[in-house]
């Protein structure tokens, strides 16, 4: 793992507060938990439509972002902020949601296809290529037949809050361990 240069952490998500506690904000929900234990603050960048924090993990510089477009307009505002602060693919770490993973479990990777993912399909589209990192936070399967794209725009039941606050802090973790640590050593903790 390079520690040259700073990394970039993307929280996928909604904009403003219809969408701040559905399932489709879980990766922007794990960035107001990095922000809140640095007791660091969100502040609107100037060239790119996201709101950052810079801030310090394991030595690293590293640049913590929401972007404020719809999820399947996240491109724009990665690519900006990977230009702006001259971030390289392989320091580029992406939070989001994922379907096929069970409530409060975490799947790390490097690269690979965006799974009907819109943000994803966005970024890949943005930047020319998927080669970054991605955390994949579960949040299950809609039941019976409800279909997933109103699914994961639905807030999470307040039976599922104790998952929820531990997807958020294991989400944390997970930045923090593949930063300090690398991929290998972080999947080996989250991919079992």
């Amino acid at each position: 793992m390079s520690d040259n240069g700073a990394w970039l952490v993307v929280g996928l998500g909604n904009p403003g507060p219809t969408y701040a506690s559905t399932r489709h904000n879980i990766g922007a929900m794990v960035i107001d938990e990095m922000v809140l234990q640095n007791s660091e603050k969100l502040t609107r960048h100037k060239r790119a439509l996201a709101d950052v924090c810079e801030t310090r993990i394991g030595g690293a510089q590293v640049v913590l972002a929401k972007p404020l477009s719809y999820m399947n307009e996240s491109g724009g505002p990665v690519k900006a902020l990977a230009k702006f602060y001259k971030v390289e693919a392989e320091q580029i770490i992406v939070l989001h949601d994922e379907l096929d993973i069970p409530l409060a479990a975490i799947r790390v990777k490097l690269g690979g296809g965006d799974n009907g993912h819109n943000g994803l399909k966005s970024i890949r589209s943005a930047m020319g290529h998927g080669d970054w990192f991605r955390i994949r936070l579960g949040i299950g399967r809609p039941p019976g037949q409800q279909d997933p794209a109103d699914f994961v725009l639905r807030n999470f039941a307040s039976s599922e809050t104790a998952e929820v606050e531990i997807l958020r802090s294991q989400g944390c973790e997970a930045v923090s361990t593949l930063i300090a640590k690398g991929l290998v050593e972080t999947q080996n903790l989250y991919n079992s």
